[in-house]
């Protein structure tokens, strides 16, 4: 995993080296093994590599024959196949996965991304033509950022590193604010920056003379309806692609883990890998000691010690809340305020003591229709059925000077795209989900809190094969006996006996409620004074949520909160240094 980033000038000079190394410095923290750069005629490329596969000759930029230039962030899990089956006849002069990309697009062009398995936001640069191409996985594992001015196009893993460099200024969007306040991501192509975009996922782009010429979608999943399959024929297909997915997941270069819970998925992966692996798989577990939410630890201990892992607890306490929460907020400059941003960069920094990759359950509850409201999503409204979001936490709760306008646009926009004839109600809720809640906040939260500690995260659940299986299974395979997943359940209750496949879902809860609460009176007035606080909030309004036992109002708060430490750091460009009340305390530094 890595960091890329660089340059295509409208007036064909040569990029500023000083733009290059300011792009390069703002981006080291994802990739500290090597560095890397390219700079010809108009364009200028950088790579910060967090090195995984083929250690020895893997740098990057990688060159092919044409001396077309490659820079690229992720893993390409067919690299063997794609040598064996596309490339037989080919001269590849590394081991490095990413190496094939060159050679499949002198073959296929900007359709190259159609033939890749894996996560992936790449650059490259064609000589011969003057283009530079773009390209994103179809689920938007991986992140790439751009923004086009007069002078030039620029792109990013990270949109910091662009202001970082001087390329944009940092400016918010009053509109993608209230998005965030309400939906706690921000959705579509227009980041919260404004000027600066996200290349979709699945999205391609080619560019000459500084500006894009083409554009090219690949869907993550798929268009056509269900599939008829029986429960039997599915179960073993079923495991046949789990088995494949973790196998391909796993190939790396450097020692791998898991990030294991006490849910369907992160068991599902754990029990594949105990089949795919002599040595016991190393896997850690967040817990919250003395809090009201329900502890993992004990659940994921006994299938742990059952499947034989060496098994690490990570304890997430109040004040690793306090201490550490600046920290977290200044890695994800594209915000998203889920909780589970805290146990997943501690979790993340224990992890990134013993391994350099770890596997995640991420994509399981939407491929799969694991999520509780789904069920409510797919009834008839006589029957108590609704829509998701149709309202946000300050929804007419009188705490913002301005009720929140236009915050839906974006999921409403998400709504007709994916309303698809031969889509069932339940396919075209999940397809939803894929578009922004996944895409812009979960794999967010998990690339920044990850690549903060140099660490890969893989998710094996988010693969093309496991998609377009699942995402067509008949929908009793997925909704059953009341519950969600319930083809998962049913494999993962053949594959471990004392599992408690068929348990309620109780979902991944973070303790942020109590933590809040704990600290309400000494919090309020610091965020209710924060001056991006003031500029929206009344002061007395905001302090009196911080000391409400309302679950309403304490979410409330904790948006609040982060959305004050974001816009510390991501907008006035203060560092998150001393813990939450030092930081507020200083809100101009």
């Amino acid at each position: 995993m890595c960091g890329i980033a660089g340059i295509m000038t409208v007036d064909n000079k040569t990029p500023d080296i000083t733009l290059l190394n300011s792009l390069e410095k703002a981006l080291l923290h994802r990739g500290p093994d090597s560095t890397g750069r390219y700079i010809k005629n108009n364009v200028g490329l950088i790579h910060t590599r967090l090195a995984i596969i083929d250690l020895i000759s893997g740098n990057q930029p990688l060159f092919d024959s044409r001396n077309c230039a490659l820079i690229a962030n992720g893993e390409i899990y067919n690299d063997i196949e794609l040598r064996k089956q596309l490339l037989s006849n080919t001269h590849l002069q590394t081991r490095s996965d990413c190496e094939p990309i060159l050679h499949l697009y002198d073959k296929y062009g900007l359709d190259t991304a159609h033939y890749l398995r894996g996560m992936y936001a790449l650059a490259l640069y064609d000589l011969d033509n003057k283009n530079l191409v773009l390209s994103r996985d179809p689920f938007g594992i991986k992140q790439l950022y751009y923004i086009e001015t007069p002078n030039c196009f620029a792109f990013a893993s990270e949109p910091q590193a662009l202001i970082a460099a001087g390329l944009i200024k940092a400016e918010p969007s009053r509109d993608k604010i209230s998005e965030l306040l309400q939906l706690q991501f921000t959705t579509g192509k227009e980041t919260i920056f404004s000027g600066i975009r996200r290349l979709l996922p699945g999205e391609t782009l080619c560019l000459a003379d500084g500006q894009i010429r083409t554009s090219k979608m690949i869907d993550a999943l798929p268009k056509n309806g269900t599939l008829q399959i029986s429960e039997e024929e599915a179960l073993s297909h079923l495991d046949n692609i789990l088995m494949d997915s973790i196998n391909v997941h796993q190939r790396s270069d450097v020692p791998y883990g898991l990030f294991l819970s006490s849910g369907i998925d992160s068991a599902a992966i754990l029990t594949c890998m105990t089949r795919l692996n002599t040595n016991p798989v190393q896997a850690y577990t967040a817990c919250f000691p003395k809090t009201t939410v329900h502890d993992e630890y004990e659940e994921a201990h006994k299938l742990a010690k059952t499947m034989g892992a060496h098994h690490i607890k990570v304890e997430v306490t109040s004040s690793d809340f306090l201490r550490y929460l600046p920290k977290i907020v200044a890695c994800v400059d594209d915000p998203t305020a889920d909780y589970a941003i805290i146990p997943t960069y501690l979790l993340a920094r224990e992890a990134a003591k013993d391994v350099k990759v770890i596997l995640c359950g991420e994509g399981g509850d939407e491929i799969f229709a694991g999520y509780s409201r789904y069920k409510r999503q797919i009834r008839p409204w006589w029957l108590m059925g609704r829509q998701r979001r149709r309202t946000g936490p300050f929804s007419g709760r009188d705490i913002l000077f301005e009720e929140p306008k236009n915050w839906r646009d974006g999921i409403a926009s998400s709504e007709i795209t994916n309303t698809l004839p031969g889509r069932s109600k339940l396919q075209i809720a999940q397809a939803i989900d894929f578009t922004d809640w996944l895409a812009h906040s979960l794999l967010i939260k998990l690339d920044r809190c990850l690549m903060a500690h140099g660490l890969e995260g893989r998710t094996p659940l988010l693969d093309q094969t496991v998609s377009n299986f699942g995402f067509g299974l008949p929908q009793n395979l997925k909704l059953n006996r009341g519950l969600g997943k319930y083809l998962m359940r049913r494999w993962l209750k053949k594959h471990v006996c004392n599992s408690k496949a068929f348990s309620r879902k109780k979902g991944f809860t973070v303790p942020v409620n109590d933590w809040i609460f704990m600290n309400g009176e000494k919090l309020g007035p610091l965020v209710a004074n924060d001056p991006a606080i003031m500029e929206i909030a009344s002061v007395n309004k905001v302090i009196s949520i911080f000391s409400s036992h309302d679950r309403h109002y304490l979410e409330m708060a904790w948006r609040l909160l982060f959305f004050a430490l974001w816009h510390r750091r991501h907008i006035r460009g203060i560092k998150p240094d001393g813990d939450v009340f030092e930081c507020l305390a200083h809100p101009l530094g």
